[in-house]
């Protein structure tokens, strides 16, 4: 027989209550109270001592504690039956509606006179487990609920999709995992376990963060999960992505691992951006010059930087250098501009190029190419008959190239003397480079090699060619370039502008000066060297020779030539520079250590398809000479393809000197974690 549900203070024998276990209420008959302490049997048959603080604030109803067990076990059995089918027909998630901006917490009952007239213990208890249930709206806090405000169970929603879409991608990418690394190391194609589109996109997109080394903290916990018991070797989230497919043979992780996006596409959310810029740049006008300028850059070249002009200046030169000007309508701190700084600069790879500025504009409209009127700083240099700096007078203006000519074009023209004015600037660069050494610089000369990368997948194939050298034209560009950036370091240092410099300040020997081509003398004068800082102070440049060097010549290319060319652009407008040292000191930390992750793209990118290309003839002999050999290990050069390889000096021979030639073939090669190893070494 049914009694009165038994007061909250005072549970007695024969009393139906619910405790939590786990994360569940569980249902139990007390046996005996005793000082605040029950002996229960639950409805799982098992005997508990708990203390009645311990007990949901629902107890009831309370039948004779005279009951054998198989009685109790079946009221209590009918109360579970009960409280579950009233629980199935409660909406809390309405109730919550209803309650959630009236009150921030309340206890069961006033929930309780919300849905129900005069409500018996089975539904009480029934809400009960429900609102406990409902972790992401209410917060039991005894004796009452918390009632979550929209925003936080909004937050709590959210959390919990999340860790049900971990939950699932932690059981099948471990499954996945597991497939994609034994079908790799099998050589054959994967079997894909079945999973929804969402949960494998979630799964791709750890194996992408894994790569580029961006996943968050739940991310590499995930990453954890699935990928354990696999082998702790390099670039095992790429492997993986390659043979599931999401990621084709030879993909570049050194774009992931620097955040620099290929292509064009980058640009496309800055769409208005460009759009303003073209338009202010076709509205317009300026001064033209009048000069007859030329550019000269390899074949293949689209975004142009440079062009000169020179003449004779008395017994001296008059040399005009032209140079590309993108800031002329830029903003600053803009979207596009933060985007543009955060690329740094273009990437020249054999895959193709990646420019630093949305191609609109570094290949088309402020690119110097022949016959299109363009904005530019023209700096004209005057110098005397053996080539010394006499003065710099840069000026904005606009400026139509003639001619846009090759290296190839240029070396024939100087060497055929069929164009004055190449065979003038040919003239002037042997004094530039004469004095330079004069004044210390290191001079590298060796060959360059072309790789070129053609087809994908199976069909894809590397080629390793020599770059016909043009030596009097490339002479050409490279002092113009030198002066140019000298040049407009020493001007912009006298008229106390603050500049981004790559500066070199180190004592060298003097042996270290002069015009080297041999590998061991190459490798001798590298040694010497430091790699050169960016600051704002000018300082010398120890390698080139030259007193003070800003990148200013290349604003297309390097966002440190576009911070300087804006610099001296504001100062001539203006009568001050945009930065002032201070913002520039901070600039050049941010933009040295973008540089240095950008600029491993460029390092280490064509090494991986040298090797490439090696890994498919490494049983071939290939021309090696030996540059050091102190140690245990000896290095080689391979001029032709310029890499150097480590060897044992047991391997080489007994008698070494630098300069010794070999031909070498080797027993392994790997582009990915680029790994080299001699196997054979035959002197030549």
């Amino acid at each position: 027989m049914v009694k009165q549900t038994a007061p909250a203070s005072i549970i007695r024998p024969g009393t139906v209550v619910e405790f939590m276990q786990g994360d569940h209420p569980q249902l139990a008959w007390v046996l005996e109270e005793s000082a605040g302490r029950l002996r229960l049997v639950s409805i799982h048959k098992r005997e508990i001592k708990l203390p009645a603080a311990r007990i949901l604030p629902w107890s009831g109803p309370t039948h004779s504690p005279e009951s054998n067990r198989q009685e109790i076990q079946d009221i209590l059995n009918a109360h579970q039956d009960r409280r579950g089918e009233i629980q199935a027909g409660l909406n809390v998630m309405e109730l919550w509606e209803l309650a959630q901006g009236e009150l921030e917490s309340a206890p069961l009952s006033w929930f309780c006179d919300l849905l129900f007239d005069g409500p018996g213990p089975d539904e009480v208890a029934a809400l009960g487990r429900a609102m406990l249930s409902a972790k992401t709206h209410f917060k039991f806090r005894p004796p009452n609920f918390e009632i979550w405000p929209a925003e936080k169970v909004e937050l709590r929603l959210r959390e919990q999709s999340e860790e049900k879409e971990r939950e699932a991608i932690t059981t099948v990418g471990h499954t996945l995992v597991q497939e994609l690394w034994t079908a790799h190391s099998q050589g054959r194609k994967p079997a894909i376990p079945a999973m929804d589109r969402e949960l494998a996109a979630g799964i791709e997109r750890i194996l992408r963060h894994a790569i580029a080394g961006t996943m968050d903290e739940t991310e590499a916990k995930i990453w954890q999960a699935i990928a354990k018991g696999m082998p702790d070797i390099p670039h095992l989230p790429l492997l993986l992505a390659q043979a599931w497919g999401v990621l084709p043979d030879h993909h570049n992780a050194l774009l992931d691992e620097a955040g620099y996006a290929w292509g064009n596409q980058w640009s496309e959310p800055f769409a208005n951006e460009i759009e303003a810029i073209e338009i202010a740049f076709s509205n317009e006008s300026g001064e033209d010059s009048p000069l007859e300028f030329i550019s000269i850059d390899a074949s293949t070249t689209r975004d142009i930087d440079d062009a000169f002009h020179i003449e004779r200046d008395g017994d001296g030169y008059a040399l005009s250098i032209a140079l590309a000007r993108p800031d002329a309508h830029w903003e600053f701190g803009s979207p596009l501009d933060r985007a543009v700084a955060d690329r740094a600069t273009s990437l020249y790879l054999p895959e193709g190029t990646g420019h630093m500025l949305p191609e609109q504009f570094g290949t088309g409209l402020y690119s110097l190419l022949a016959g299109e009127r363009r904005p530019v700083l023209i700096a004209l240099f005057r110098l005397d008959a053996g080539g010394a700096l006499l003065s710099v007078t840069p000026r904005m203006a606009w400026a139509t190239v003639r001619a846009n000519i090759t290296y190839e074009d240029a070396e024939q023209a100087i060497v055929q003397g069929s164009d004055p004015s190449l065979v003038l600037a040919h003239a002037l660069a042997e004094k530039l480079i004469g004095q330079r050494i004069e004044t210390g610089a290191c001079v590298i000369r060796k060959p360059e090699p072309v790789v070129t990368v053609e087809g994908q997948g199976a069909q894809l194939v590397v080629d390793i060619t020599l770059k016909e050298p043009c030596p009097m034209a490339e002479l050409v560009i490279s002092e113009f370039m030198i002066l140019a950036n000298s040049g407009l370091a020493l001007w912009a240092r006298d008229h106390g502008v603050p500049l981004l410099h790559r500066t070199q300040d180190i004592a060298l020997p003097q042996e270290a000066a002069g015009i080297f081509t041999e590998p061991a003398e190459i490798l001798r004068s590298v040694k010497l060297l430091l790699p050169p800082a960016l600051e704002t102070t000018p300082k010398r440049h120890a390698a080139l020779g030259v007193p003070a060097y800003a990148p200013i010549s290349s604003p297309l290319r390097r966002y440190t030539d576009f911070i300087n060319m804006a610099q001296v652009c504001t100062f001539l407008a203006h009568g001050q520079p945009r930065l002032d040292t201070d913002a520039l000191d901070h600039l050049a930390i941010q933009l040295g250590a973008r540089i240095k992750a950008v600029g491993a793209v460029q390092r280490f990118r064509p090494r991986y398809w040298k090797l490439v290309y090696l890994a498919k003839r490494r049983k071939e002999l290939h021309p090696a000479v030996l540059v050091e050999d102190s140690g245990p290990m000896a290095t080689l050069a391979m001029p032709q393809y310029q890499l150097n390889v480590r060897a044992p000096r047991k391997l080489l021979g007994d008698k070494l000197y630098p300069g010794q030639r070999f031909r070498v073939s080797f027993s392994r090669i790997d582009p990915l974690t680029n790994e080299i190893r001699l196997g054979e070494a035959l002197e030549d």
